[in-house]
């Protein structure tokens, strides 16, 4: 359901950083190879990579994912919302719109049984993150240390930390995570202007 731009649209915000493949590659630990042909639209990246390339450039997956929408009430229909699917065995369902101004995401995530979706990189000072689950339970780790939630189990915490999601269990996990991606950008190694959380 992700429309065909989101290529277009990581080139775009990299070439607005001023920001060369391999300098976006360094800050995301993706090879420049395979940024390249996520920019080009030859290849369909894993939901962690992607979120690992919105993460350098300071945005979101669902700015990746999908264009601005003007601000105002907006209604995203269960068919219009953007889905990821990763090969490993789980789904990112984006529920919020892309809004001016905002860093916001609203996600449901399915994990299937013993699936690891795995470590996602820290976002820039001031981020924040905030999970719920639904049902089955979920191992959430926050730089490395390993918190256990059940459903109807919430949490919040700073979202510049390394943070992992696992599904110990056999039976699905279902969670809701809302994202606020804050703050000024850290620099790259080596870049001289503004660069990646």
């Amino acid at each position: 359901m992700v429309d065909g731009s989101l290529g277009a649209r990581a080139r775009r915000l990299r070439l607005d950083r001023g920001w060369t493949l391999a300098r976006l590659s360094e800050a995301s630990g993706v090879s420049r190879s395979m940024i390249s042909e996520v920019e080009r639209g030859g290849r369909v990246p894993t939901v962690l990579v992607l979120d690992r390339l919105a993460t350098a450039l300071g945005t979101t997956l669902a700015r990746l994912a999908r264009a601005e929408t003007p601000p105002g009430p907006v209604v995203l229909r269960h068919t219009e919302q953007d889905v990821f699917a990763d090969p490993a065995g789980w789904e990112r369902r984006v529920l919020s719109p892309v809004l001016p101004g905002a860093e916001f995401e609203f996600m449901r995530t399915t994990l299937g049984g013993l699936v690891d979706a795995g470590t996602f990189s820290p976002h820039a000072p001031g981020s924040r993150e905030y999970v719920a689950v639904e049902t089955g339970v979920l191992r959430l780790a926050l730089d490395g240390n390993d918190v256990s939630l059940a459903a109807g189990d919430s949490a919040f915490y700073p979202g510049d930390c390394e943070h992992g999601f696992a599904n110990p269990r056999r039976g699905p996990c279902v969670y809701y995570l809302a994202m606020d991606v804050a703050g000024p950008h850290r620099r790259a190694p080596g870049d001289g202007g503004v660069a990646a959380p």
